[in-house]
């Protein structure tokens, strides 16, 4: 039976600079037999077939496909394309440079429970002009909080040997 695998999404946007006018696809194929992999990318669509697994190394073998048209046209000419044994990385070029975000990756205004946004990716429309922050820039929690210290003392146990 066939699957959809993870496709995980994330964009930039510029109307002056082509280079920031992408699409982040990231699709999840773990131990992708690499011989099997297929698609095909258009300036409408992409469809994806592939193989995952090896029976030989007792990993289950599962089919996966999805096929998708795009809320508006890419260029494929100038997209990349990287694969690796987790997953094919993708970087599509938008036709069109507007500074607006697509409101979604599909064309079909249909939910897509294989379809994620990549929040590792992700800048906010507002912020893609300025530089990210680092990941771990105060993004802890608990920062700033002083820590708890330790057990406290024994105290008042001064007529047993070694305890205090």
């Amino acid at each position: 039976m066939t699957q959809h695998p993870e496709v995980l999404w994330a964009q930039r946007s510029s109307e002056t600079n082509e280079e920031k006018n992408v699409l982040y696809v990231t699709v999840n194929l773990p131990d992708i037999q690499e011989s099997t992999l297929v698609y095909d990318l258009t300036p409408t669509s992409i469809s994806v077939k592939a193989k995952s697994g090896d029976a030989s190394k007792g990993l289950q073998e599962k089919d996966f496909a999805f096929n998708l048209e795009f809320f508006a046209d890419v260029v494929p000419e100038l997209s990349t394309k990287k694969l690796t044994t987790r997953s094919f990385y993708l970087v599509l070029r938008k036709k069109e440079h507007k500074a607006e975000y697509w409101p979604r990756l599909t064309k079909d205004k249909v939910k897509n429970a294989f379809i994620k946004t990549d929040f590792s990716k992700w800048v906010d429309e507002d912020e893609q002009d300025g530089v990210a922050a680092p990941i771990d820039d105060d993004m802890d929690p608990m920062g700033g909080m002083g820590g708890m210290g330790g057990m406290g003392g024994m105290g008042g146990m001064g007529g047993m040997p070694g305890m205090g």
